[in-house]
């Protein structure tokens, strides 16, 4: 994404004042400050950026109460799962947990968003700058606020930017991110959910394709022979991108970095990992994350002693998909290829106990068939 000029970030349109909503706000009732002080850095004192972060109740909230009451459980401003992963791996030992966490702090919570890096500015994690000159946007633009953030794995994916793979399916059609994802999701319900496939109002793919279980529709057949055993994604995803090993640390000007050791494009199925009422799949698209026994050690020793309660490669959901797939062609295009199973042989050594649960055994890859 193009950095924006210096005052394409600050430059505010007078047209604000024809919104018939926020037009009738001053700067100062959201913002703070002085108008009625001549000197400008006097004027300035008090002048908070981001009127929305960390709590909009007395800005945004006087007017959207409803939003802002369930504001502080967003998944998008908590980034609650990122405390509770790393929590579960910490080492316990008291000091030491604090001291992960601090880290976790600097490091892993810079990424959030807020009312205002929104619906206004594009993220301060993605640069900053105002989207259209300080106008509202009810409907956040896609590729200025969506991908800026989730831009390495999903935009790439959705927009086919991943070398030889296609965009996805709904791409083409030109869906935009709130097509599935609407905003009581965005905005949060005031649940604290563990993870973003809890979340009650989460898009489903059945939410729109109910009808391939219909006795006329094409491929039903199929689709009720995998019905609560494979994940959509194990037929309709793309390979995707593949992190690891990352490490923390501070350079000698005291500014935090982080370094992985690189990625690779892929595509495993593997057991399900958080299998409930809600995603029974025996068999799910399966995504290796970054997390490694040391990716703290610039801070401390041992910091994960429980690194392996969790595993490496987690439940995927790639924003890649195609209504056709190498792995859907046949039947024998996914039944015994052992290539598309996360086998032990697939697993480094040091991260095998953490991901026992989810590699595929052997056995339990689903035979060919002879029909085929």
């Amino acid at each position: 994404m193009e950095p924006l000029a210096p005052h394409e970030k600050v430059f505010v349109d007078s047209e604000i004042a024809e919104d018939e909503n926020h037009g009738e706000l001053s700067c100062e009732e959201c913002h703070g400050g002085d108008p009625n002080e001549p000197d400008w850095k006097k004027a300035h004192k008090g002048v908070v950026k981001d009127p929305s972060y960390p709590d909009p109740s007395e800005t945004c909230g006087s007017c959207h109460e409803d939003i802002a009451e369930n504001y502080q459980k967003s998944l998008h401003i908590s980034l609650s799962p990122y405390k509770r992963m790393i929590d579960k791996r910490a080492n316990p030992a008291k000091e030491i947990h604090a001291k992960v966490d601090a880290a976790r702090e600097s490091h892993c919570s810079s990424c959030h968003s807020s009312c205002g890096q929104c619906h206004i500015s594009r993220p301060e994690s993605a640069g900053g700058g105002l989207l259209e000159a300080h106008l509202f946007q009810k409907s956040p633009p896609m590729q200025l606020v969506c991908t800026a953030c989730h831009g390495s794995r999903i935009e790439k994916e959705y927009l086919g930017k991943n070398k030889g793979l296609k965009p996805d399916i709904h791409k083409e059609k030109y869906f935009k991110c709130n097509k599935c994802h609407k905003a009581d999701e965005m905005h949060g319900d005031g649940n604290d959910y563990a993870n973003r496939y809890e979340v009650e109002n989460g898009p489903r793919c059945l939410d729109c394709h109910d009808a391939i279980f219909d006795a006329k529709a094409k491929n039903v057949r199929g689709h009720w022979i995998h019905k609560d055993l494979v994940s959509c994604y194990v037929c309709h995803s793309q390979p995707y991108k593949n992190c690891y090993s990352c490490h923390l640390g501070k350079d000698k000007h005291g500014f935090t970095y982080f370094k992985t050791e690189g990625s690779q494009i892929n595509f495993k199925i593997g057991l399900n990992p958080l299998r409930s009422k809600k995603r029974p799949e025996k068999f799910v698209t399966v995504r290796h994350v970054p997390v490694d026994q040391d990716s703290f050690k610039f801070y401390l020793k041992d910091g994960l002693k429980n690194f392996d309660k969790l595993p490496t490669w987690k439940l995927a959901t790639p924003h890649n998909s195609r209504r056709k797939t190498p792995q859907n062609k046949t039947c024998n295009a996914c039944h015994g290829n052992e290539d598309l199973f996360l086998l032990k042989k697939d697993v480094r050594d040091k991260y095998l106990k953490a991901n026992k649960d989810v590699i595929v055994p052997p056995d339990r890859i689903p035979k060919k068939r002879r029909d085929d």
